[in-house]
């Protein structure tokens, strides 16, 4: 049976393809369990929604109900308050009584239940609220929807875990509104643990800020960088479990050109992994590595191209800057007459626009690329 690749990144990751998180994952599962409220914040490609998935996943075999929901899919309030209340009501129930359970527990929300072969899941059970069409209508109706988690616990005599992934986007629906209604409404839901977890994190930090109706509901857990030793350590083993020998120092490699995003360290590892079994090689060297990053680069050149084209020239001497000084001091004199740029009203105008079109995140003091094949081609190849 030939080896399968031991690196998984791009899509949700089972609990063997985690690298540590340990601590985390026991945390996370001890206060969902306890029917805590926490807000998860994490930076994008950090693993944040594998880390959640795995929780549910381990708290389902404990007899707890599961429901997660991503905030962002929806287009509109509404179609969020649909998507949740339907994750909610087909939470474990079984398809021959969705269509009463729906009845009793949303009987003032006048919901519309479809079974329909077309539609995805639970035998094609589709819920939606064509009578709601006014601000006013949707915010009785979130009312219902966020009373559901405390009746359905309350009736299944069961725990009930919720976990809303890209909760941050939620501010785009209805403002202040809909974190004052949901959070008056979880409050005194002591049988529902939620995790309230998000990618952007300044957003989520302010919503967890004094005067927001979030602040000190519950505790707030931020997703960090793997130590890097760990990493280093878990990359070269998983190497070896699957027959293939790493040279000294190939994880360390590979959790610095990837910057030490998990993800980006998955994709890397995965990558060069596949280029090795390709060739039937059985040892995997530093200079196998570099050739799987110069192949990846390349294949991404015209992408790359376009991003680069799509900055202003502020922006593209601010980022060529940052990757060179590893985003530190970036609005210090040295580093901007180094560097030729601008004044720092100008550079930080520059690393702001940056940010927001989520090539750049801010890490701690430093500033970071946030796709780190980007930033290998910005310093290849920019001037």
């Amino acid at each position: 049976m030939a080896a399968s690749n031991p690196f998984v990144y791009g899509e949700i990751v089972s609990a063997d393809a985690f690298a540590d998180r340990d601590s985390e994952r026991e945390r996370l599962t001890r206060d969902l369990a306890s029917g805590q409220k926490v807000f998860l914040i994490s930076p994008r490609r950090y693993g944040k929604s594998s880390l959640v998935r795995d929780v549910l996943r381990g708290l389902a075999r404990r007899n707890i109900l599961t429901v997660e929901v991503t905030v962002a899919a929806s287009s509109s309030y509404v179609g969020f308050l649909e998507s949740y209340a339907r994750a909610l009501v087909a939470a474990d129930t079984p398809v021959s009584r969705l269509r009463r359970w729906t009845a009793d527990l949303l009987r003032d929300a006048r919901p519309e239940v479809r079974f329909d072969a077309k539609s995805s899941g639970d035998g094609g059970f589709s819920l939606a609220f064509p009578a709601v069409r006014t601000p006013r209508d949707a915010a009785r109706l979130a009312a219902d929807v966020y009373a559901l988690p405390g009746k359905i616990a309350a009736a299944r005599k069961q725990p009930l875990a919720i976990a809303l992934d890209e909760f941050q986007a939620i501010t785009a629906f209805d403002g202040d509104t809909a974190e004052q209604s949901l959070r008056a409404a979880v409050q005194d839901q002591r049988g529902v643990g939620y995790v309230f977890a998000g990618s952007e994190p300044s957003l989520m930090e302010r919503m967890v800020s004094p005067k927001r109706p979030f602040y000190k509901a519950g505790p707030v857990m931020r997703l960090q960088k793997i130590e890097p030793d760990v990493f280093a350590v878990w990359l070269e083993g998983r190497f070896k479990a699957s027959g293939m020998k790493p040279e000294e120092g190939l994880g360390a490699a590979i959790v610095d050109l990837a910057g030490n995003v998990p993800y980006d360290v998955q994709r890397l590892a995965h990558e060069a992994w596949d280029d090795l079994h390709e060739q039937g090689r059985r040892v995997a060297t530093l200079d196998d590595l570099h050739a799987t990053l110069t192949r990846l680069l390349n294949e991404q050149h015209t992408v790359y191209e376009e991003a680069w084209q799509r900055h202003t020239l502020a922006q593209r001497g601010v980022l060529r800057a940052l990757v060179l000084e590893d985003g530190r001091e970036m609005l210090s004199g040295d580093v901007r007459t180094k560097h030729r740029l601008g004044g720092t009203s100008s550079v930080q105008a520059a690393l702001a626009a940056l940010v927001k079109q989520d090539v750049v995140m801010k890490d701690g003091a430093v500033y970071v690329v946030t796709d780190s094949l980007y930033r290998e081609w910005v310093a290849r190849k920019t001037f």
